[in-house]
C-alpha cells in the first residue's frame, strides 16, 4: 500500500490532470493550436474514465480477493441499460412515432401498454438507484449461491461468463421489451441538458472524472480496512483464512457485490456518452477484456487498472482506425506478453526500473 504522502500526492495529480488540465485544454487553448484538444476527445475520454472505474471494481474483486469474474460487463450493462431507460423515457412525445408513453420500438413492434418493469424510469432518482439496485441484487444472489457452493478458480470464472452470456441472449429477444439487437438509442437529453450540446458532454466528462476519484478512494479504504486485508488473505491462502474462523464467503460476498455496484455506475456514465446501449455490451468478450486492462495496469494496486484501461483502450482506438483486423491479434499477444514477462503490469514493471535505478546510483 502507498505511503499517505505518496497517495494523496498522486491523487491531486489525477485530479489536477482531469478536472484541470484536460478542460482548460478543450475550453481556453484555442481550435488552431496543437494543444487544443476537440470535443470528440472530450467524449473519448470520458469513456476511458468509464472503463477506468469498471477496471477499478474488477480490480477490487480480482485484485485483491482473487476472484477472477468474467461476467462483469453484465453488471456494467444493467447499469447502462436503467440510465438508458430513463432516457428513453425522457424523450416522450419527441420520438419519431410522436408516443408520449410509449419508446419508439415499443410502438414499432405494437407494443399496447408500457411493461411494468419500466415503471419508475420517467424518473431520474428513480433510474439512478436502479442503477446500482439491479447490479447489486445480481451479484449478491449469483455470488452467495456460488461462493456458499464453494465454487472457485476456473470454473467460477466460467459460471460468470456464462451468466453474462446468458444475459446477452436474453437482451437480443424483442420479447423482452429492452429493444432488442438495437438497444436503446436516440437520447435526446438527460435533466433536460440536450446531449448533443459541448457542455453538456463536457458535464458528463467532469462527473466521470469525479466518480473516477471517488470509486478510487473507495477501493483505497476498502484495501486498507482490516476487511481488505482479510479480501488479501483470502486471495493469498483461502484454507488458512477458512480454518482461522472467518466467513470467507462473506468476504467474497461483499467484495462481488460492491464491484458489481460500481461497474454498474460506471455504466451509467458511460451511455449518456456514446449515446447506445444494446446486448453486445454483455458479450464475454467484453468481460475477458476488462480483466486484461486490469491485468495490462498492474493487479492488486490502486493506480494500475486505470493505467490499464487507458493504455489498452488507447491502443485499441489507434490500431482499429489503423488496421482493425490485427486489434484481436494484438490483444491476445499483449496478455500473454503480460502473464509470462510482467505478472505485475504496468506498475510492477515501473516499481522494477524504479529500483534498479536506485540500485546503480548507491
Amino acid at each position: 500500500m502507498l505511503s499517505e504522502k505518496t497517495f494523496w500526492s498522486g491523487f491531486a495529480a489525477l485530479g489536477l490532470l482531469f478536472l484541470v488540465v484536460v478542460p482548460v485544454l478543450n475550453l481556453a487553448v484555442p481550435e488552431g493550436s496543437a494543444l487544443h484538444l476537440p470535443n470528440y476527445m472530450i467524449t473519448l475520454i470520458g469513456k476511458y474514465l468509464c472503463y477506468a472505474i469498471l477496471a477499478m471494481a474488477m480490480n477490487l474483486v480480482w485484485g485483491y480477493c482473487g476472484v477472477l469474474s468474467l461476467g462483469h460487463g453484465a453488471f456494467f450493462a444493467l447499469g447502462g441499460y436503467a440510465m438508458g431507460m430513463y432516457m428513453m423515457r425522457a424523450i416522450g412525445s419527441r420520438g419519431s412515432y410522436g408516443n408520449a408513453e410509449l419508446p419508439d420500438f415499443m410502438v414499432f413492434l405494437n407494443w399496447k401498454e408500457l411493461p411494468w418493469f419500466w415503471m419508475g424510469f420517467d424518473h431520474f432518482a428513480f433510474a439512478l438507484i436502479m442503477v446500482m439496485v439491479v447490479p447489486g441484487i445480481l451479484a449478491f444472489v449469483f455470488g452467495w449461491l456460488a461462493f456458499r457452493s464453494r465454487i472457485n478458480g476456473v470454473y467460477l470464472s466460467i459460471v460468470t461468463q456464462a451468466m453474462t452470456y446468458a444475459l446477452m441472449l436474453a437482451f437480443f429477444r424483442n420479447e423482452m421489451g429492452f429493444g432488442g439487437n438495437n438497444g436503446l438509442t436516440d437520447f435526446k437529453d438527460i435533466l433536460g441538458f440536450d446531449l448533443t450540446q459541448a457542455s453538456t458532454k463536457m458535464g458528463l466528462y467532469l462527473l466521470s472524472a469525479v466518480m473516477v476519484g471517488a470509486t478510487f478512494l473507495v477501493v483505497r479504504f476498502v484495501a486498507a480496512s482490516k476487511l481488505g486485508r482479510v479480501m488479501m488473505a483470502v486471495r493469498d491462502a483461502e484454507s488458512r483464512v477458512r480454518f482461522l474462523g472467518y466467513s470467507v464467503t462473506s468476504v467474497k460476498l461483499f467484495a462481488f457485490t460492491v464491484s458489481a455496484v460500481l461497474a454498474g455506475i460506471a455504466g451509467a456514465l458511460y451511455v449518456p456518452q456514446v449515446g447506445i446501449i444494446n446486448p453486445s455490451e454483455f458479450s464475454p468478450a467484453n468481460s475477458i477484456e476488462i480483466a486484461i486492462w486490469v491485468a495490462v495496469g498492474g493487479r492488486g494496486t490502486l493506480l494500475g487498472p486505470l493505467l490499464g484501461a487507458f493504455a489498452v483502450n488507447g491502443a485499441k482506438t489507434w490500431l482499429t482506425g489503423a488496421a482493425p483486423e490485427l486489434w484481436l491479434f494484438a490483444l491476445g499477444a499483449l496478455f500473454i506478453i503480460v502473464t509470462l514477462a510482467l505478472p505485475k503490469g504496468l506498475v510492477g514493471l515501473w516499481s522494477t526500473l524504479r529500483a534498479k535505478a536506485k540500485e546503480k546510483t548507491q
